[in-house]
């Protein structure tokens, strides 16, 4: 058994090669062979977010606080609360992040594929940050 104490795992910041905006990326856990289970805990800052990109095993987003906008391409751009989970299955291209006036923090759970578990692509335009929410 292995026990991560609060506070015991250095944050780290968003790269700006992958991200728009203040991100701060806190580990939570990441297994060792057979198993490839990892888990963050990512804080995007107001109008901070991913670039587009995919996941070779897919990925499940828990958002814990605050309001996220998420987008898959060719799909429309949607809210998720706290509580909400999402799913974007293997190699679906899509992107998430903070609203333009308020945090959120979600945990991503990835599981890697010959030691990956992201492959990124370009960012977000501002453009397709600002599209209008999709009204259901």
């Amino acid at each position: 058994m292995d026990i991560k104490r609060s506070g015991s795992q250095p944050s780290g910041k968003g790269p700006a090669e992958y991200f728009t905006g203040t991100v701060r990326i806190d580990p939570l856990n990441q297994t060792t062979a057979p198993a490839r289970v990892l888990a963050v805990s990512v804080t995007f800052e107001p109008g901070a977010r991913t670039a587009w990109h995919t996941h070779p095993l897919g990925q499940t987003l828990i958002v814990t606080s605050g309001f996220c906008w998420v987008q898959s391409e060719g799909g429309p751009k949607e809210e998720i609360r706290p509580g909400d989970v999402v799913w974007c299955p293997p190699g679906e291209k899509h992107w998430h992040g903070a609203t333009p006036t308020t945090a959120m923090t979600h945990i991503a759970i990835v599981e890697q594929l010959d030691g990956k578990t992201v492959e990124w692509m370009e960012q977000v335009s501002d453009e397709q940050y600002q599209a209008p929410l999709e009204k259901k």
